[in-house]
């Protein structure tokens, strides 16, 4: 249905920007990254331009997100955003700083489990 394409392209352009707000990135930002104009990326983001495949590869990444997700295609996860947030800040880190905050987090956990 040709109707159809103005709508997904606007529900795509509002998770988008979403996304980009969530993790505070500034359109100006995110428009380097992609070497587009900021009007470009606003535009994307408005519905009013359509997204190259390899635009939307790119903010995936950048937004750590899937294209599933951003497509809507998939369903957000079932986390709290928060957690959602800590897991993603998590991944950068190093294997030895991911096992030390594991090592905090269960010593969180016992510390509120016994009252404390």
């Amino acid at each position: 249905m040709p109707g159809d394409e103005e709508g997904d392209r606007k529900r795509l352009g509002e998770r988008l920007k979403e996304a980009r707000e969530y993790l505070g990135l500034k359109q100006d930002e995110v428009a380097a990254h992609l070497r587009l104009t900021r009007t470009a990326l606003t535009g994307i983001e408005s519905g009013q331009r359509r997204v190259e495949a390899t635009e939307l590869v790119r903010l995936a990444r950048l937004y750590r997100q899937t294209v599933g997700y951003l497509t809507g295609e998939e369903q957000a996860s079932e986390l709290p955003p928060d957690v959602v947030h800590l897991a993603r800040l998590a991944a950068d880190m190093s294997e030895d700083d991911r096992t030390e905050l594991t090592r905090f987090a269960q010593y969180l956990r016992s510390k509120s489990a016994s009252g404390a």
